[in-house]
């Protein structure tokens, strides 16, 4: 399922008990917090047993069933991590070598309905750190989990801090949260149960809140040049590549050739320690037609030409649209570009996608009176203008890398070739 996920919610299977299974004949499908898909078998088979349910919630390297193969007298998993056990092993060393992984990944829960991995548990135990402040701490991981990097700092700190006075104890506990406002419903109004996937949205929105430092950085490219290639050229792109040409994948070299200009806007923080990340993966934020959100990654972004983007660029909207993409597509990102423009907006401040430091919004194209430099002198001219507005984490990034970045794209943008063959 990738290294960032660490759970699944099974939404239905698609094979009974007693059936017979084909090798890549779909089993069952789940949902993670950004995409859906299937699962399908590795062997052929017959389904001999189903260890969970539809909506439960499963944990990476946990056996979700039984499929018995050729012989009757061995077995493998249908599950994310089946590549780990041979064909060949009888079901109990199967069992046995995923009871082996559960107790390596799975993670522990607190009375807080946090998670913490067995190392961070028993870290905490050799430390003398009480359940109240381990649920303090806040953690940098998937799903603001606690990593030994946030253990090894908050343990530092705390045996640095001076000893609380008696009065000092009777504050709040910083993990107590304030109670909300409780809404009161009328009897005219309508209740509405949010999806799984907006729960989830919803969560990492407010995650990403308390964990970044937001700032926003905004400037105005003109891109009546990029705005007059496009028309002269779709057409004869269309016939020739059977593909629409889009603005984005434009947008999306621009961004990608600034990555690689200022590559301090390409990394992630793992508590005090920078990782500088080597390939430039852009994930495009796309909305779906139940109103979510979801985020597909083009990976090397940096690599491709404009051909190449525009087809990366298609192929991942179309699938997000069909709800076809699959857990590889939406993971390894480094940093995010969502278009408001889509829906008409001029500008907005974009939550970052943790764990990275840095999203860009891309505004509606505008055509506007703006003063156009010559050499003869300025005039007013009609142009095409839009807004970039750039959201980036100030624990990392201060205001002259975040500016000059979205400055460097707009360079880019405006530089454009008017007599760019494609």
């Amino acid at each position: 399922m990738g290294e960032s996920v660490a759970e699944a919610t099974i939404t239905s299977w698609l094979k009974e008990v007693g059936d017979t299974i084909e090798a890549d004949e779909a089993v069952l499908e789940i949902a993670t917090d950004k995409v859906d898909s299937e699962v399908p078998s590795e062997v052929d088979g017959v389904l001999v047993e189903v260890l969970f349910n539809v909506d439960d919630v499963v944990q990476v390297g946990q056996t979700i069933a039984i499929i018995e193969i050729d012989g009757g007298s061995g077995a493998v998993e249908s599950a994310p991590k089946s590549e780990h056990t041979k064909e060949s092993a009888p079901v109990a060393e199967v069992s046995k070598t995923v009871t082996a992984a559960q107790e390596a990944v799975e993670p522990v829960a607190s009375s807080d309905d946090r998670f913490y991995s067995p190392l961070v548990k028993n870290m905490a135990t050799k430390e003398g750190v009480s359940q109240s402040e381990l649920d303090a701490i806040s953690g940098t991981g998937k799903d603001g989990r606690v990593t030994k990097n946030d253990m090894l700092g908050y343990l530092e700190n705390r045996s640095a801090a001076p000893k609380a006075q008696p009065a000092q104890q009777a504050a709040p506990k910083q993990s107590e949260k304030p109670k909300a406002t409780p809404v009161i419903a009328s009897g005219d109004d309508e209740i509405i149960e949010m999806s799984r996937m907006g729960k989830l949205i919803a969560h990492h929105m407010v995650e990403s809140v308390q964990t970044s430092a937001h700032v926003q950085s905004f400037i105005e490219a003109d891109v009546t040049k990029i705005w007059n290639w496009r028309k002269k050229v779709k057409d004869g792109f269309m016939k020739r590549e059977g593909e629409n040409l889009t603005f984005t994948p434009i947008f999306m070299e621009a961004i990608a050739k600034a990555l690689r200009d200022f590559p301090m806007m390409n990394i992630s923080l793992q508590g005090d320690t920078i990782v500088k990340k080597k390939h430039i993966n852009l994930g495009m934020a796309a909305a779906l037609g139940d109103g979510n959100l979801i985020v597909p990654v083009i990976k090397d972004a940096d690599q491709l030409n404009l051909v190449g983007m525009t087809k990366k660029v298609n192929d991942l909207a179309n699938r997000a649209r069909l709800n076809q993409l699959k857990p590889d597509d939406i993971q390894g990102g480094t940093y995010t570009v969502t278009n408001v423009g889509t829906f008409g907006s001029i500008m907005g401040t974009p939550i970052i996608n943790q764990p990275q430091v840095g999203i860009l919004a891309l505004g509606a194209i505008r055509k506007v009176p703006a003063v156009v430099e010559t050499p003869e002198g300025d005039f007013i001219g009609i142009r095409y203008r839009m807004f970039l507005s750039h959201s980036y984490d100030h624990r990392v990034v201060n205001g002259a890398l975040g500016g000059q970045f979205v400055k460097a794209v707009k360079d880019y943008l405006e530089a454009w070739d008017s007599n760019r063959e494609i």
